[in-house]
């Protein structure tokens, strides 16, 4: 495409020819958004916090794009964050966590990544109406909740996200979220309802615009009542990108039209049926192995 019109050049390694960047992006960028990028490069270098591996062009316009290209408000929330990755030791857990109790825990709560969705997008899946609270804390706890949530929020920049920006010939930053509430109950909900808004902090303040689709499906009458209690924790932008959907002959049409069927599993209506179940199988661009 040409790139008359914006500040900045595509980003390296582009082969899809019909790649438009969406604005805010490598290669669709006003000038004013351009100088914004080299303002917040520089003054975090300037701060000594400039991390070359991990604070590239494109990860420095989502801390940008999450505070409106306020340089200011955005090198706070970067700053914010490397700090609370010394905090959380994120380096560490990267290297060494292990969550052993993965499949005991996928009975009571499952949450996993599967394929992509035709953006691309790697398909991130939660059940929350299978969660047992009682037994789901007798294998894990909600502090190693978290830190699997983070290394999977690594894994998935280090990872899941350059397999498929290899894969569909261009960048891919987000992801396509199902949160599935069949069956949930509240009572349930409420006994995690701190880690649930922990993980949801923890997406939105440090690792910020990774959120592409968000639909939260089979969600009962009284659900209404429990997200007018998550959503204030959450950031406008956030929630605005977030779908509710009934049951099957609600979400289904939805989801087929941003995921296709052989990449959805079976129990939303796909075609999908990973040996031994989808959940863990990990399939998709990131792992050669999965079918």
């Amino acid at each position: 495409m040409s790139t008359e019109q914006s500040a900045s050049t595509l980003p390296p390694g582009v082969t899809d020819p019909n790649y438009k960047p969406p604005p805010g992006r490598l290669g669709n960028l006003t000038p004013a958004q351009q100088e914004a990028l080299d303002k917040l490069r520089k003054e975090i270098q300037d701060a000594g916090k400039f991390v070359p591996e991990r604070h590239d062009d494109a990860t420095l316009l989502r801390f940008l794009r999450a505070r409106k290209f306020d340089v200011a408000a955005a090198k706070t929330m970067l700053l914010d964050a490397e700090q609370w990755r010394i905090d959380f030791g994120v380096d560490d857990l990267v290297k060494n966590f292990d969550f052993k109790e993965k499949a005991l825990v996928d009975k009571y709560y499952p949450q996993y990544y599967h394929k992509t969705d035709k953006e691309g997008r790697p398909v991130y899946i939660e059940r929350l109406g299978l969660l047992d609270v009682k037994a789901l804390y007798k294998i894990t706890d909600p502090d190693r909740q978290l830190k699997r949530l983070v290394y999977e929020y690594e894994k998935f920049l280090n990872e899941r996200l350059p397999a498929c920006s290899k894969l569909v010939g261009h960048p891919v930053e987000t992801s396509c979220t199902i949160l599935d509430l069949y069956n949930v109950s509240l009572m349930a909900f409420f006994k995690v309802k701190d880690y649930v808004l922990a993980a949801a902090r923890v997406g939105q303040d440090r690792y910020p615009e990774t959120m592409g689709k968000f639909y939260i499906i089979n969600a009962p009458w009284a659900f209404s009542g429990t997200w007018n209690v998550i959503k204030p924790w959450l950031d406008p932008a956030t929630v605005a990108k977030i779908e509710i959907l009934g049951g099957e002959k609600d979400y289904l049409p939805k989801l087929l039209d941003q995921i296709p069927a052989e990449n959805l599993p079976k129990e939303f209506g796909g075609k999908c049926q990973c040996p031994g179940g989808c959940s863990m199988s990990d399939a998709g661009p990131w792992n050669p192995t999965s079918s």
